[in-house]
């Protein structure tokens, strides 16, 4: 299937999603909230309506599985063996906060591994991808980048802006007190897994929940640049497509 697949194709639908989402970044814009009182935004809905065009248009049809379009029966899902798995705005807090930390997730799974991730965060025009067996990718430059050697001397811990809680915090100081020198960094949405990938941080605890279409795409740009993302108590890789589609708690390092 993945040879069947273009993934200039799939670039273009993550940077038209994003060419939408910033129509509406540049606006005052409206924020709804949803039963789990999550916000939405109109750029959710146009970002999810251009990358569902565009890839239900492609020579290979596959399901699409998006966040604002969540509600497929696990009866029908379990059947699937290849489909879309998209965040269309992921960071929706962030861009509200008009901080640029949001990105356009779309990974490909295979049954219940991400075999094909795209990344794009618009407003700062960095675009990751990977693809099995053919490495990951940040503007370009294949992952994961060269670092300076300083770096090397300390540990580079990333965490969530927006969605740091007392497991994650307790993690993070059982790290401090094991290692001489950190650094913490604060970033929204999935660039914090595309951080370890590209290897400007070296570990991301998430120890609180984070759902399967948040994690996919940058997963797949992880696990190609020879980085892992684990259950933090069986350290096993995330799978995905399950009937409760909320992820473990987990480690990308």
């Amino acid at each position: 299937m993945l040879k069947h697949i273009n993934i200039e194709d799939v670039i273009f639908a993550a940077r038209s999603a994003g060419d939408a989402i910033l129509e509406v970044y540049r606006q005052d814009f409206h924020v709804e909230y949803k039963e789990d009182l999550s916000p939405l935004t109109l750029a959710d809905k146009k970002a999810n309506e251009v990358i569902t065009t565009i890839l239900e248009s492609l020579p290979v049809r596959l399901p699409v599985l998006s966040e604002e379009g969540k509600n497929i029966p696990y009866t029908q899902r379990r059947l699937w063996e290849w489909f879309w798995m998209i965040d269309p705005l992921d960071g929706t807090k962030e861009f509200i906060k008009k901080n640029g930390e949001f990105t356009v997730n779309i990974a490909l799974i295979h049954q219940d591994t991400p075999v094909l991730g795209v990344v794009y965060a618009p407003v700062l025009d960095n675009l990751y991808w990977g693809i099995h067996g053919l490495g990951a990718y940040k503007n370009g430059h294949r992952l994961p980048l060269e670092m300076p050697a300083d770096t090397r001397k300390k540990l580079r811990i990333v965490a969530s802006k927006s969605h740091m809680n007392e497991a994650t915090a307790k993690y993070i100081e059982t790290l401090s007190e094991e290692t001489e020198k950190i650094e913490l960094i604060s970033v929204g949405s999935s660039l914090k897994l595309c951080m370890v990938a590209e290897g400007s941080a070296d570990i991301y605890p998430r120890l609180s929940p984070t759902m399967e279409w948040d994690t996919a795409a940058a997963d797949a740009i992880v696990r190609e640049a020879k980085k892992t993302c684990v259950n933090y108590r069986s350290g096993e890789m995330l799978r995905y497509n399950k009937a409760d589609m909320t992820n473990e708690w987990f480690v990308v390092q």
